[in-house]
């Protein structure tokens, strides 16, 4: 009787012991694991690049930041000074610009005021008067409406305060009265006319 033993074991282990995979089970090619696990490296290498560079912006930014904005605090109380040595000078009334013994004390303290401003915009903190410009509740804080002629409605017909910009930022914004259409000719103002009882006029 003619041994017919399937000889299939044996040649698996035969192809094992060459290095050989065997057939019908193939393994995985080692040079396209290496390359999977280079191509898988690889991206997390970028992502890892990628990343340190938002954080370096990111730096970037805050450092810069700090060095604008950390006299924030500071400037706005520097602020009350400018303003008060601006109101004694504009209180000064040409009765007394004209007089000799003041006028070195008055040029004295617009020279202050100067320098006091030219210290503020070498630290990045900027005066504006917005005048005549269109009202920008960012940047403006109004104060009240008047009816103006020369300057159209919704811009800046007077300023009560002057505003400050440190860097990008309001540091404080102007106060200002802001222009509506004035009355036609022959028509009295909405306000006048309002002498309902029911909407609190006089009767």
């Amino acid at each position: 009787m003619t041994d017919e033993t399937p000889r299939q074991p044996a040649d698996i282990g035969a192809q094992i012991a060459d290095g050989a995979a065997p057939q019908g089970n193939p393994a995985a090619d080692p040079v396209a694991a290496a390359q999977r696990e280079a191509a898988e490296y690889k991206d997390k290498l970028l992502r890892t690049l990628a990343e340190m560079e938002n954080l370096r912006r990111r730096t970037e930014r805050e450092v810069a930041d700090s060095r604008t904005y950390a006299i924030a605090s500071f400037a706005r109380d520097v602020l009350a000074v400018a303003d008060n040595m601006h109101r004694a000078l504009e209180a000064i009334g040409p009765e007394l610009r004209g007089q000799a013994d003041a006028k070195s004390l008055i040029e004295g303290v617009e020279l202050t005021e100067r320098e006091l401003l030219k210290s503020l915009e070498k630290n990045g903190v900027r005066k504006f008067s917005p005048q005549g410009e269109k009202f920008d509740p960012n940047v403006h804080q109004a104060m009240y409406e008047v009816p103006q002629a020369d300057v159209p409605p919704g811009h800046v017909a007077q300023v009560i305060q002057a505003g400050y910009m440190i860097g990008e930022r309001v540091l404080r914004p102007a106060l200002v009265g802001v222009a509506k259409a004035a009355p036609k000719t022959g028509q009295a103002q909405p306000e006048a006319l309002n002498d309902n009882p029911q909407t609190g006029g006089a009767a």
